[in-house]
Parts: structure tokens; C-alpha cells; sequence
């Protein structure tokens, strides 16, 4: 079917209810969305769990984290309204809630021409009835336990943060969902206690409806750990939720419709500043959020990721493979990935992560020329800018000549055609080397840690 066609016979998405069930030491949240007339959703997210809980002060949590999971069931249709009789919702936060559905669908409206802008395309009305309020005070002994939550995904960033982390003075646990084997290995490499376990299940009637033809896409995850990350740090009494996004995540990819699709939307600052005041105003005294990589962009990770062997064969950064632990070594993020690693690692240990060399792969080098913007859509993947993929391009060019070998045919011809003098060596170094962001929401400690890592690696160079 058309989308014309799914939106006339689907008018609705409905966020009808969502249950908590103590269940083998776990909680156990199912949620009901109805597509209507006859579809019915019902996902699901295991989170263990083994002590008493209010679950009246859980409540906000898990309908609100129920708001977020209705994206990936809305998305099959786009049905004109989603309507939420699960809990009540005020006028502003229907604005935050817009805002995140059109943001954070940007790439799956790209991808399936979809005009948004049209009118009409989207209202979210809020019929149902406000919960009663939460226990504040429990919510006041939660907030006092000097203990963060570590959102760890198995890729170098998660990796560098646990690194750094490890030095705080600060309690840390570690949270994964639908753990890959990466994900489990570094946090194991970093000799943490055993990380807090999560199921998420997509329902498979939802999988079924993509399988006959209706629509699908990238939906804003991040966002979703974020809600999910905070509903946690309730249950288990930290005070403090973290994630390891940087500042590279606030390129976009192109312009549609007049607005700018950033693949890594919910990665975002914008996302991140969005999230914390809404928080704020109506999840009170929840955990704080917020990214402690923000600072940094992708290049200057990489650079301090060298300085933690320990996780150098384990993270997986490949979406594509990280399943079933391998590097496909034939997508954008393997090609951006290995771009900018490079630069700052050994032959061998290249080779040892890899296993052979990317730079002779002939999809590697087309990735690689869409990601120093010589096409005009940068890839659909978390990857950094153009301009820090340009300087990887100078770094490893540089390097194979410093080390007296061959320069790889395809880097070579990337090189060539970007046309970069010293001078714009120079100019990029400085953009992407020599800055320090300034907006970001890390606090003093965590922020002396990665000064203090950043400060080391320049001091080294």
C-alpha cells in the first residue's frame, strides 16, 4: 500500500495502556498499542530487578518510556493521529513529543519520501487521565546515592567512557540492552561489576506488517535509552545517568523539507538540552542525564582510544555485524571507523581489530568519499563530521608516508580529489583537534577526568 493508502485505512495509533509485573527477579512492562481498526502491539522490556519497588513513583517512568517505544509502531502507517489514553499529557509536553516524533523520523521520512510538513500530518491528542502523584519523598532517597548509570553499547566511545569512569571516586554501574558480545566484553575488560542486563522485544506482529510491505525505518533510539536509562537509575538509586555521545553527533546528513536529518538526532545536544528540561519539569528529582564525551568529537576519541589496548580487539562498532561480532568491512561505519583509526594506531594493531586492510576495499573507499562530502548526502550512520573524516584522510596519508610504505590506490584518490593544500591541513587540524567544545552538560568531576585524558594525549603528541 501507498502511505496515502496505510494512513486512510490505519487513522490512529492508540497508547491504550501498559501494565508492571514482579516476575523471577525481574520487572516485566508490557505496553498495548492499537493500530487501528484490528492491529495490536504489544512490546515489551524486561528490566532485572530483584527488591521492593513504589510502584506508583514507577508509574511517570514507564508511561513515559511507553511514549517513546510508540515511535517504531507509528512509523508502520503514519496514521494522522496518535492518541494517548494511557496517561495525561499538558500542552507542552504534546510540543516536546511532536518535536521528537519529526526529529527523530527524519531519516525514515527521507528515505521514504514522505512530505511532514503537510498539514495535518501529525496531532497527538492526550485523552487519558493524569496518575496519581508519585512518592517524592522515595523519589528524594533514590537521588542521594553518589552512583551513576553507565549506558555501555560495545562501540569505542562507550569503551573510552567506562576507561575514564573508572578513575571517578563516584560508585558505577553499567547498563546494556540486548547485550552483543562486545558490549559484554568491555565491560568485563574493565573489571566493573556485572552490568544491569536489559531486554527490549519488539512485537513481532510489527515485524510481520514490515515483512507484507508497510513501512519502515531508523527510528531515534537514543532517545528511547534515555527513558529507559532513567526509569533504571529509579529502580537501582543512581543518581546520575550517562551516555557517551559527542559533539560530532550534531552534523546532519541533508536538508529535506526545509529541515536538516541528522541520523544521530537523539545523540544530539539539541536532544540531550530537550530532554533534560522536560525532565526536569515533569519527571522531578529523576536522575540527571547527560553526555560525558560531549566536549570531544569523534577524531579526538579515537585519538584517547588508543590509549586503552585492553578494549582494542573487543568493541564492535559495525551495526551490521556486531551480532555476531564481526566487522563486515563493507559499510559506512566500518569505513569511518577504520579512517579514523588509523592515524592513531599501530600497523598491528590494525590488523589485529580488522583483520586486513579496508583502504584496498572498493566500498570502503566509496563510504569513505561520502563521508569527506565529495557526494552530497553524508551515509545514514553515527559517524563523524566531514571535516573530521577529511583530516583522517591528511592523518593517514601522512602516516603511510612517514612510515616509508605505499599509500593504499583508493585513499589516494580521495586525497586527490579533495584538492587540500597544507594550509587546509592546517585549518582543519585546528577545527578538529585543537577544540574543546563548550556546550555540554558534564558535570565538575567527570569533566576533570576527560580534561585531564585529553591533556595527556596533547601532552604526548
Amino acid at each position: 500500500m501507498t502511505l496515502e493508502q496505510l494512513r486512510l485505512y490505519h487513522p490512529r495509533l492508540v497508547y491504550k495502556n501498559y501494565s508492571i509485573t514482579k516476575r523471577n527477579g525481574n520487572i516485566v512492562i508490557e505496553y498495548e498499542f492499537l493500530l487501528e481498526p484490528d492491529i495490536v502491539f504489544r512490546p515489551r522490556v524486561t528490566i532485572p530487578f530483584d527488591g521492593e519497588f513504589d510502584e506508583n513513583a514507577l508509574r511517570p517512568y514507564v508511561f513515559h518510556l511507553g511514549l517513546v517505544e510508540a515511535i517504531s509502531y507509528w512509523k508502520a502507517a503514519c496514521p494522522a493521529e496518535f492518541v494517548v489514553e494511557a496517561g495525561a499529557l499538558s500542552a507542552e509536553q504534546l510540543r516536546f513529543w511532536y518535536d521528537l516524533f519529526v526529529h527523530g523520523l527524519g531519516e525514515f521520512f527521507y528515505r521514504n519520501t514522505i512530505d511532514f510538513t503537510q498539514k495535518d500530518f501529525l496531532k497527538i491528542i492526550s485523552t487519558g487521565k493524569e496518575d496519581k502523584k508519585p512518592n517524592l519523598a522515595r523519589y528524594n532517597n533514590l537521588s542521594l546515592s553518589s552512583s551513576d548509570l553507565l549506558l555501555v553499547g560495545g562501540g569505542k566511545d562507550s569503551a573510552v567512557a567506562l576507561g575514564l569512569l573508572k578513575k571517578s571516586s563516584r560508585k558505577l554501574r553499567t547498563m546494556i540492552v540486548n547485550p552483543t558480545k562486545a558490549a559484554l566484553a568491555i565491560v568485563d575488560a574493565s573489571a566493573s561489576s556485572p552490568p544491569l542486563v536489559v531486554h527490549r522485544t519488539i512485537d513481532p506482529e510489527l515485524l510481520a506488517l514490515n515483512a507484507k510491505g508497510y513501512l519502515n525505518g531508523h527510528t531515534p533510539f537514543s532517545a528511547y535509552l534515555a527513558f529507559l536509562g532513567i526509569t533504571v537509575a529509579f529502580l537501582t538509586g543512581q543518581e546520575q545517568v550517562m551516555v557517551a555521545n559527542e559533539k560530532s553527533a550534531d552534523e546532519g546528513n541533508v536538508v529535506f523539507y526545509g529541515m536538516e536529518i541528522n541520523h544521530q538526532y537523539s545523540k544530539s545536544f539539541r536532544f540531550e538540552q530537550n530532554f533534560r528540561q522536560y525532565v526536569t519539569e515533569f519527571l522531578p528529582n529523576a536522575a540527571t542525564y547527560f553526555s560525558v564525551l560531549r566536549p570531544l568529537n569523534d577524531v579526538q576519541i579515537a585519538a584517547l582510544f588508543a590509549s586503552f589496548p585492553q578494549y582494542h580487539t573487543l568493541f564492535r562498532s559495525c551495526n551490521v555485524g556486531s551480532k555476531i561480532g564481526v566487522w563486515c568491512g563493507a559499510c559506512a561505519k566500518c569505513a569511518f571507523t577504520y579512517l579514523i583509526l588509523v592515524p592513531f594506531l599501530p600497523p598491528a594493531a590494525i590488523a589485529g581489530i580488522f583483520g586486513n586492510d579496508f583502504f584496498s576495499r572498493t566500498e570502503i573507499i566509496e563510504f569513505i568519499r561520502e563521508l569527506v562530502g565529495l557526494t552530497p548526502v553524508k551515509p545514514f550512520e553515527c559517524v563523524g563530521t566531514r571535516d573530521e573524516a577529511k583530516f583522517a584522510v591528511w592523518l593517514s596519508v601522512e602516516k603511510y608516508k612517514k612510515e616509508g610504505k605505499d599509500i593504499p590506490e583508493g585513499l589516494l584518490r580521495v586525497f586527490a580529489d579533495l584538492h587540500m593544500t597544507d594550509a587546509d591541513a592546517a585549518q582543519l587540524r585546528e577545527t578538529v583537534m585543537e577544540q574543546w567544545g563548550d556546550t555540554y552538560n558534564v558535570p565538575a568531576e567527570q569533566l576533570s577526568l576527560l580534561k585531564f585524558a585529553w591533556q595527556g594525549y596533547r601532552r604526548g603528541i
